[in-house]
């Protein structure tokens, strides 16, 4: 059985609709951020840097932390989402999520919903770079059915979290054909909106 450590936001999201993808019987631990669940002593021995998700897989004694990596760990034990055929492709795709698209669209939260007004600098950049995001994404899905070639992949999983927040974007994700297609395509998949739900059954997921 699988312990998922997490809450509700865009990394959580990535290892919930894996795990429901894979079909894999998992609990789910509420990390309430707001009050620093993620800072406690013990969380700390599992999650270094005191971030979420974290699972913890009982079948082998294993905690394993950063989403990406969970992601290549759910791939490798399930057999599924992650071919050996294709993981350059793959893990290319992975850590474009990892060390662009979900840090620089963090900031953009951080400067243009959570903080507007208080760093026109900082605003205009993130936005900037967000857009840009979204331009490269359209861009790659015009040729390529999924980021990683035709096959959904965990390249796609970690990703469609960070867009399902278009809203707050300001981006105008309607405006991105091919984007959009990729988005709602995946938006329509059970598991993904089984797995968007999970800390919040009341939630749904905005189209463009």
């Amino acid at each position: 059985m699988i312990e998922l450590f997490s809450s509700d936001t865009p990394n959580g999201w990535k290892i919930s609709i894996m795990l429901e993808e894979i079909n894999f019987t998992y609990k789910v631990i509420e990390l309430n951020l707001d009050n620093g669940d993620q800072f406690k002593p013990e969380y700390k021995k599992i999650s270094p840097f005191n971030k979420i998700p974290v699972i913890t897989d009982h079948e082998n004694n294993k905690s394993i932390f950063e989403s990406g990596a969970i992601l290549m760990y759910l791939g490798e034990k399930s057999g599924k989402f992650y071919p050996d055929e294709n993981k350059l492709d793959i893990n290319q795709w992975l850590m474009a999520q990892m060390g662009l698209i979900g840090p620089m669209i963090g900031q953009h939260h951080q400067f243009h919903y959570y903080n507007e007004g208080k760093s026109q600098w900082g605003e205009e950049r993130y936005f900037k770079i967000t857009k840009r995001i979204y331009e490269d994404l359209d861009f790659r899905l015009a040729k390529s059915k999924y980021l990683a070639g035709d096959q959904y992949s965990i390249a796609d999983i970690a990703t469609w979290p960070w867009m399902a927040r278009h809203k707050r974007h300001d981006i105008g994700l309607e405006n991105f054909e091919n984007l959009s297609k990729w988005y709602i395509d995946i938006a329509k998949r059970p598991a993904v909106i089984k797995g968007f739900k999970v800390l919040n059954q009341s939630a749904e997921i905005d189209y463009p």
